[in-house]
């Protein structure tokens, strides 16, 4: 049967198909990711890291560095990325976001200011302006400054062995369902983000994170980006940047900031 208003959106070197998408789906080819980074490179001095596709191409992105770097006491790096995906599938609107890598551990934290990233999205239902959207990313990328200064509070700011503890419960345990094998999943993560905090995480001995607010929200992220049980290393990526990992990682800032609020 043929359907006027559906159309199959499939891979064109193995003609996979990938997913069954609306009339008015604006399709996004890896090629526009690419040329979008390219230009950025050329204006702002951007730099195209690396690039990969999840879930057989139903989803590809492309990391580029900024050229942002900060270092926190004890030689503590941060640096300054774009993250740009977009999926084929439906699942995720063309998403372009400022993140932060620290250096030592590799982990990753999206840049969010008062509660909310700054990622710029473009719905598959409009088309891809890359112009538009390095407008609004150069609003976006000019809150590095902010976003690490308060990182910067976040590593000076001690905390109290009752205070990790309340930290942890509040950003693992905040949950969905009580059931037996929620509580099971919690108390790994529990037992897990708890070791990473106290020495067992890379950097964790570092003077910025060692027993401060930073090391909490470093000890969760590194949970999230290297140890959450996942299917496969690319189901883990894909929940670090793009689902629940991703959220977790935000309820953790968000817990860290209060604690200096």
């Amino acid at each position: 049967m043929t359907f006027e208003d559906q159309k199959v959106l499939y891979r064109s070197d193995t003609k996979a198909p990938l997913s069954v998408v609306g009339g008015r789906y604006q399709v996004v080819q890896p090629r526009e990711v690419l040329e979008f980074y390219r230009d950025l490179t050329e204006v702002s001095g951007f730099e195209l890291e690396t690039a990969g596709v999840l879930k057989a191409g139903k989803k590809f992105w492309a990391l580029a560095r900024t050229g942002k770097e900060t270092s926190l006491k004890g030689n503590d790096s941060v640096k300054g990325y774009i993250l740009l995906a977009t999926s084929c599938d439906g699942t995720l609107a063309t998403t372009a976001t400022p993140t932060t890598i620290r250096v030592v551990c590799n982990n990753t934290l999206s840049l969010a200011l008062n509660g909310s990233t700054s990622a710029v999205r473009v719905p598959h239902s409009t088309t891809f302006d890359a112009q538009a959207v390095k407008r609004q990313l150069g609003i976006a990328v000019s809150g590095w400054d902010s976003f690490m200064y308060r990182m910067k509070v976040l590593s000076e700011r001690k905390v109290k062995s009752h205070e990790s503890a309340n930290y942890f419960l509040r950003v693992i345990c905040q949950a969905d369902g009580t059931t037996e094998q929620h509580n099971l999943t919690n108390e790994r993560a529990l037992k897990k983000v708890r070791e990473l905090f106290e020495g067992h995480g890379r950097g964790a001995e570092l003077s910025a994170a060692k027993g401060t607010a930073w090391g909490l929200l470093c000890s969760v992220t590194e949970f999230v980006d290297h140890e959450r049980r996942a299917r496969s290393q690319e189901y883990r990526l894909d929940s670090a940047w793009f689902g629940q990992g991703a959220n977790l990682k935000q309820r953790a800032l968000d817990a860290a900031l209060q604690l200096v609020a």
